[in-house]
């Protein structure tokens, strides 16, 4: 059975350096009928697993460490026996938010993952937060760029722990050299493409 790419929205609260931000997080689940692979596990596990819909979880990958894409993800590794996948660099931003556990495995660059008849890889693009990886899904010719790369172009990096030459090198070398038409599936907000941000990386 061919993967395909669902969304789900979750809202809540983005903090850091002690400032909050409402946010509106997208969750992405690739895979089949039987198996999914849930990327990212923001503010609230309830509607994660609602979306999920009983399939099994194959992982719950974590684009990077900051709370608005970590908090549900304990929760969601209960509900479904699934195991957490993190790159070591943003361990810090995970103790924060649960300092009383510890993600499964580590995520760091050509981690590979196959789930329904699909394969995915990470990319690690630091920038907007040390450890940001993306994931590369060539047969849907989509990536999925956590905070890394947004419609309209880089991820923020005026807070902690990133950097703006960092998050530009990151992008126009790991990112910029994916065939044109990759759809890039952000952290929040909308769709994009790998061409239509061309213009837009400074």
């Amino acid at each position: 059975m061919r993967a395909r790419v669902e969304q789900a929205v979750v809202s809540g609260v983005f903090s850091l350096d002690g400032q909050d931000f409402d946010v509106d997080n997208n969750v992405w689940l690739v895979g089949d009928d039987d198996e999914v692979l849930v990327i990212d596990a923001p503010h609230d596990a309830a509607p994660i697993v609602e979306a999920i819909g009983g399939r099994r979880v194959t992982g719950i990958v974590l684009t990077h460490g900051h709370n608005d894409h970590i908090t549900a993800a304990v929760a969601l590794r209960e509900a479904t026996g699934a195991p957490i996948w993190l790159n070591p660099a943003d361990r810090m931003l995970w103790d924060v938010v649960h300092p009383d556990t510890e993600p499964d495995h580590d995520l760091v660059e050509g981690t590979r993952f196959g789930v329904g008849d699909v394969q995915l890889h990470a990319l690690h693009t630091p920038g907007h937060s040390p450890g940001s990886t993306c994931l590369h899904a060539p047969d849907l010719r989509t990536v999925f760029t956590g905070d890394t790369l947004f419609c309209g172009g880089p991820g923020a990096t005026g807070r902690s722990f990133s950097d703006k030459p960092t998050i530009l090198r990151s992008i126009t070398d790991r990112l910029m050299t994916l065939h044109g038409d990759t759809v890039v599936r952000t952290g929040h907000g909308d769709d994009t493409t790998i061409d239509a941000e061309l213009g837009n990386i400074s």
